[in-house]
């Protein structure tokens, strides 16, 4: 064989082997994408996203869409060519697989995870909308989490309302943390409780709970401390009662990322007029029940999906804003936000076409 063709078809076969390891090889990232974007104030699958009953309601017009990302699931193994491929498509992003699933998490805890985080994201963007308006809302301390194997396995359980530690009353979840690492390990705590069941039947009734019961756990000394710090092994959170009923129905959603665009939403349904004044605006950030705007992941992914859609203006968690600014869709302005009274401040000079005003994102900001 001449020299000639034989180098042109080991070549050749070794550009076939490489091709065959970049399909079957898998490599360890993940792709992002623009995921769908819903209006929160319109209907999802045929019915609204935010039905509000018990209270009087608006009509309104324009959009306040919250975006999401679509990402490769846990399982998925993306191979050398897709990587390449992904990295070099302007709307994808491909990211070290650990970055969406740390701790080698599965893909139903995953899920798991953002179902919980997006349950409490509809909860505080009740509570920040309506203390936006002034509504009173009522708030407890309740037990979260247990973690299994604990002291507190089989005696406290999520739900539970904890009135209070050792007698102490309990006002905010980081006061039972303080309360029981006062204890040394091996010591007993008595929490005040009134049981998941009690207060979910007070909640359907309108009542006050009546029935409190007294728990006492021996504590355990914390596994991830070189102190000997006591814990019983729960997480404490808040819940809340509100003067009429809220519901938020979007399926096959997860995350807090939708936190700030479901309180607008409820503002603008409990306010005559229109926060948008007809204009399409979307956005994005997580919301706590002070109202303050959190930052997120995937915001490059969430602009163009945004802008796809047809978003005109892009309310930004402050935090995002630098990241944001680097690659923004031609004809959507990213308006920075902190809080829930700067997004409202910001849709006043968007429905008024005072645009000159808005506080704008940059890639130093």
């Amino acid at each position: 064989m001449p020299r000639r063709t034989a180098t042109m078809l080991a070549s050749t076969l070794m550009l076939i082997a490489l091709l065959c390891a970049g399909v079957f090889i898998p490599v360890p990232y993940s792709e992002m994408s623009p995921g769908p974007t819903v209006n929160t104030l319109g209907e999802h699958d045929g019915e609204p996203v935010l039905q509000i009953s018990g209270r009087k309601t608006y009509a309104t017009t324009g959009h306040l869409n919250m975006t999401t990302v679509r990402v490769t699931s846990a399982d998925y193994k993306m191979n050398l060519v897709e990587a390449v491929y992904g990295w070099l498509a302007h709307d994808n992003k491909v990211v070290p697989h650990d970055t969406l699933y740390p701790d080698g998490k599965t893909e139903e805890q995953s899920t798991q995870e953002n179902a919980e985080e997006f349950s409490q994201s509809q909860e505080s963007a009740k509570v920040a909308a309506l203390k936006a308006l002034d509504i009173p809302v009522q708030s407890w301390v309740i037990v979260s989490t247990v973690v299994k194997g604990t002291p507190a396995e089989g005696k406290l359980h999520a739900g539970d309302v904890i009135k209070a530690v050792d007698g102490t009353a309990v006002k905010e979840p980081s006061d039972v943390a303080e309360l029981v690492t006062k204890h040394k390990p091996g010591q007993d705590v008595v929490f005040t409780i009134v049981p998941a069941k009690e207060q979910a039947a007070a909640e359907k009734e309108r009542r006050t709970p009546t029935k409190t019961e007294k728990i006492t756990i021996r504590t355990a000394q914390s596994d991830d401390s070189s102190e000997k710090r006591a814990i019983v092994g729960i997480s404490a959170g808040t819940d809340h009662t509100f003067p009429f009923t809220i519901d938020i129905k979007l399926a096959d959603v997860g995350g807090p990322s939708a936190g700030l665009m479901f309180s607008l939403g409820l503002y603008d349904k409990l306010t005559p007029g229109s926060l948008t004044g007809g204009k399409f605006v979307a956005g994005t950030g997580t919301i706590d029940d002070d109202g303050k705007v959190g930052p997120i992941g995937g915001i490059e992914m969430k602009t163009i999906a945004a802008r796809d859609k047809g978003a005109q203006y892009f309310l930004t968690p402050a935090d995002n804003c630098a990241t944001a600014a680097r690659d923004v869709p031609e004809g959507l302005t990213l308006v920075k936000v902190d809080t829930i009274d700067d997004a409202l401040g910001a849709l006043k000079d968007i429905r008024s076409g005072a645009t000159a005003d808005l506080p704008k994102c940059t890639t130093k900001s």
